[in-house]
C-alpha cells in the first residue's frame, strides 16, 4: 500500500479546498484565521466559517462512501454496487425528510439519527431483492433493484419537499447532494460514527473474504454467513447515513473509488477500505474544488461532479461484466 502518495493527495485535496474558489486565499490568510481572528476581515470568515466545515464534510463523506462502497462491493461481488446507485444514500435521505419535514423535527441530532434506519432498511431491502441473501445476486439483478428502489426513494423525497414549499436550496441539497451547507451539520458526531464504521469494516473484513469462496466453505472455515452479511450491512448503513447527513446524497463516488483502491491494495479488504477512504475523501474534495470555479461564480453542486465523473465509469464497468455473471 502507498501511504506517502495517498496522503499527498489528501493533503494537497485538502489544500485545494481552503484555498481554491470565487475568492482565492493564501496559505498565510489560513495561518493569519488561526492565530489572529478578525469577524470584520472577509478572507477569516469565509475561511473559518465557511471552507474549514466544507473541507471537514468532504473528508468525513468522501471516507463514509468510499468505506460503504468498498464493502457494497466485497459483501455483494458486484463492481457495480455503489450506495448512491443501489438506494441506500436515497433512503437515508428520504428518512431524514420525512422525519424533519413531515414529523416536524429540527434537531440536527434527531434528524441525523434518522439517517441509519433509512440506509439499513434501504441496503437491506435492496440487498434481498437483488437475491443476495440466496447467495445469488448477480451484478444486473442487483444492479436493477437498486436502481428501481433508488427511482422510488427519490420520488419520495422529491413529493416530500413539494408538498411542503420549502427553498429550492434545500430540494436540491436532498437530491443532489452538496457541502455547501457543512457549517450545519453534526461534522463531529458523524465523524465519529465513519470512524465507528471503518473499525467494524476492518474487524469483519477476513470474514467477508472467507464469504466470496462461498457460503459452504466460509462455514467450514467457522464463519457465520448471516452474522457476517449483518455486520457488513451494517457498516454500509453507518458510513451511507453519516456521509447523507453532512453532505446529502452524493452518488457514483463508491462505484469509482473500489477499483481505483484495489489497484493500490492488491485484493486484501482491510488494506482497500483504508485506501478507499483515503481516496473517497480526495476525490469528493477534488469534486467539490472543481465545482466551485467551473462556471464562478455560480457552483456546480459536488453531487453532480461525481456524477459527471462516475456516469461515464459506470457505463465502462458495466461492459466489461461478463455474460455469464448477468443473472
Amino acid at each position: 500500500m502507498r501511504t506517502l502518495p495517498l496522503l499527498a493527495l489528501v493533503l494537497a485535496a485538502s489544500a485545494l479546498s481552503l484555498g481554491v474558489g470565487v475568492r482565492p486565499l493564501s496559505p498565510g490568510i489560513f495561518w493569519q484565521a488561526l492565530t489572529a481572528f478578525d469577524a470584520t476581515d472577509a478572507d477569516h470568515v469565509t475561511l473559518l466559517a465557511l471552507r474549514l466545515p466544507r473541507l471537514a464534510a468532504g473528508l468525513v463523506a468522501g471516507a463514509a462512501l468510499g468505506i460503504a462502497g468498498t464493502m457494497m462491493q466485497a459483501l455483494t461481488r458486484n463492481p457495480l454496487a455503489d450506495p448512491g446507485l443501489l438506494g441506500v444514500n436515497a433512503g437515508a435521505a428520504c428518512a431524514i425528510v420525512a422525519g424533519g419535514l413531515m414529523l416536524g423535527l429540527r434537531d440536527e441530532g434527531a434528524m441525523a439519527a434518522l439517517a441509519f434506519p433509512g440506509a439499513a432498511l434501504a441496503s437491506v431491502a435492496v440487498f434481498a431483492l437483488g437475491g443476495g441473501l440466496r447467495g445469488d445476486a448477480g451484478p444486473v439483478r442487483l444492479t436493477l433493484a437498486g436502481a428501481a428502489l433508488n427511482a422510488l426513494l427519490l420520488s419520495v423525497v422529491s413529493a416530500i419537499l413539494l408538498i411542503r414549499q420549502e427553498t429550492l436550496d434545500v430540494f436540491r441539497f436532498w437530491v443532489a447532494g452538496s457541502l455547501t451547507q457543512a457549517a450545519e451539520r453534526p461534522l463531529a458526531g458523524m465523524a465519529l460514527v465513519v470512524a465507528a464504521a471503518g473499525g467494524l469494516a476492518l474487524a469483519v473484513a477476513p470474514a467477508v473474504e472467507a464469504l466470496s469462496l462461498g457460503a459452504a466453505l466460509a462455514r467450514g472455515l467457522g464463519v457465520r454467513p448471516g452474522r457476517v452479511q449483518a455486520a457488513a450491512l451494517a457498516v454500509v448503513a453507518l458510513a451511507t447515513g453519516a456521509a447523507v447527513t453532512v453532505a446529502g446524497p452524493i452518488a457514483f463516488l463508491g462505484l469509482m473509488v473500489p477499483p481505483l483502491a484495489r489497484r493500490l491494495a492488491g485484493h486484501a479488504l482491510r488494506a482497500e477500505l483504508l485506501v478507499s477512504a483515503a481516496m473517497g475523501a480526495a476525490i469528493l474534495l477534488l469534486a467539490d474544488t472543481a465545482g466551485r470555479v467551473l462556471i464562478a461564480p455560480a457552483e456546480v453542486r459536488a453531487g453532480v461532479m461525481t456524477a459527471l465523473i462516475g456516469g461515464p465509469v459506470f457505463i465502462l464497468i458495466a461492459r466489461r461484466i461478463r455474460p455469464g455473471a448477468m443473472a
